[in-house]
């Protein structure tokens, strides 16, 4: 695992879910409740507005040491000096995205299945979003959930973190990190919540006790 990297409350961001709140909002309200991990998900906005969002992200978010992680979009990663980036299996092969980043760069992997999930380890990747876990409705064109058990199964075969993505909340959070995931991947639960500084809070004690609880 890479040193330091804490990836027990990885927060997603998503303006479809809030667009009353700004990608900075939920980032500042998540940071409150004690998120690990903030990723910047943009899908439809212009490249210059997703740059000037990453800007204050980053800006926001180094004072704290908590990594900005942006998605798919190696390009805005390194202009703003990002942390990292998290490719999904249609984005660039996460071999390429390290030769472009470097080795000082966090890159993360989508995977679905066991064999995405060596892969990604094989070419380099520092750690795996693995999931649909259970059942969601963030993304459209998600995989039908896994469960469980094919987690597991990807925590004991592969060497590097994973965190458990999909239909994540406070009340199964615990169910992913006994299954040996090093974290939680959550948006809605935290997005729709009518306090998100509150709902960030509770997966965040749920992930907590968890770990002492798995802890050797």
């Amino acid at each position: 695992m890479r040193s330091g990297l804490d990836l027990s409350v990885y927060l997603i961001t998503d303006a479809h879910l809030r667009p009353d709140r700004s990608h900075l909002d939920v980032a500042m309200a998540a940071v409150e409740g004690g998120a690990t991990v903030i990723q910047f998900r943009e899908k439809d906005a212009p490249t210059r507005e997703m740059y000037r969002t990453a800007i204050k992200l980053k800006e926001f978010l180094s004072p704290y040491g908590i990594p900005l992680i942006v998605n798919d979009r190696i390009d805005i990663a390194l202009a703003v000096d990002a942390d990292g980036v998290h490719l999904g299996q249609e984005d660039m092969p996460v071999d390429v995205a390290r030769r472009i980043m470097g080795p000082g760069k966090i890159i993360g992997a989508s995977a679905t299945n066991l064999e995405e999930a060596v892969e990604a380890e094989r070419s380099g990747a520092d750690y795996i979003g693995f999931g649909p876990i259970f059942p969601t409705g963030t993304k459209p064109d998600a995989s039908p959930p896994t469960g469980l058990a094919p987690l597991r199964d990807v925590c004991k075969r592969v060497g590097i973190p994973v965190v458990a993505i999909g239909g994540i909340t406070a009340s199964n959070a615990s169910l992913c990190l006994e299954a040996g995931a090093a974290g939680v991947a959550v948006i809605s639960a935290v997005l729709m919540a009518p306090d998100m500084v509150e709902a960030t809070r509770a997966i965040r004690k749920a992930v907590t006790d968890s770990l002492k609880r798995v802890s050797p």
